[in-house]
């Protein structure tokens, strides 16, 4: 990252802890975590015992918990990072299940306007789809996911935030403090996630951008990035990852 040199330039502290879990895809418990999107949010959520009331149903956004995933599986190997307000405690995973042991570490990092940063996300990107005559008072439509690459890249230029312009959308969106060329972001179309039984109607489209972010609003940047962005967040998606 190229920090912006002058004293006096805005500034905001991103403070979070990041776990890193390195597991064995052919073990049973994670195999389960892959075909089943409820259940890798158990495992996800089940490093936070207790800082919560049971079943709490904002508990992920109060523990501030965003995660993503990825998988080799030619060498059987799945890679799951938590971001989290609080830390994670993973003795509940099965020791077998583990390649390495988790990776927990404390992240605490000052952006300022003008810092250059690359990034990854992996996003749900969705849009309103309107359903019958618009008008003031009828619900914005039927959510649908994109499910091309330029689609995908155009939902996340409408999240970028040129200098000068407002952290909200006229359109409501909110931007995420940064701005990028957009031709040189670019995107990946993943493996849609679902889950069986009780939650079989559970269908997440999954989309990884990557490329290279200008900061233009700190404080913007650091919200987004704890906040994750789009939908999905209980489910892999949103956790926007810089370096």
């Amino acid at each position: 990252m190229n920090n912006a040199p002058h004293t006096g330039t805005p500034a905001a502290r991103f403070v979070a802890t990041h776990s890193v879990l390195t597991l064995d895809a052919r073990h049973p418990y994670v195999a389960k975590s892959l075909i089943d999107a409820q259940d890798m949010h158990r495992t996800v959520m089940g490093g936070f015992r207790g800082w919560v009331a049971d079943g709490d149903p904002d508990a992920r956004a109060q523990m501030g918990v965003l995660s993503t995933w990825s998988v080799d599986l030619k060498a059987g190997a799945l890679v799951l990072v938590v971001q989290s307000r609080v830390p994670g405690d993973w003795a509940d995973v099965p020791r077998g299940a583990l390649i390495d042991k988790p990776h927990v570490i404390t992240v605490d990092r000052t952006f300022r306007t003008g810092d250059t940063l690359t990034f990854r996300a992996v996003v749900n990107p969705t849009h309103s789809r309107p359903s019958g005559e618009l008008a003031p008072d009828r619900p914005r439509g039927r959510r649908t996911a994109h499910t091309r690459p330029e689609h995908v890249k155009n939902w996340f230029i409408r999240r970028l935030q040129p200098t000068g312009q407002q952290r909200k959308a006229s359109d409501g969106v909110n931007r995420i403090g940064a701005t990028a060329e957009g031709d040189a972001l670019s995107v990946r179309m993943l493996p849609t996630v679902t889950s069986p039984g009780p939650h079989k109607g559970l269908r997440i489209v999954r989309a990884e951008i990557r490329g290279a972010l200008t900061v233009t609003e700190p404080a913007a940047l650091v919200d987004a990035m704890i906040q994750g962005i789009g939908h999905g967040r209980a489910y892999g998606c949103g956790l926007l990852l810089t370096r």
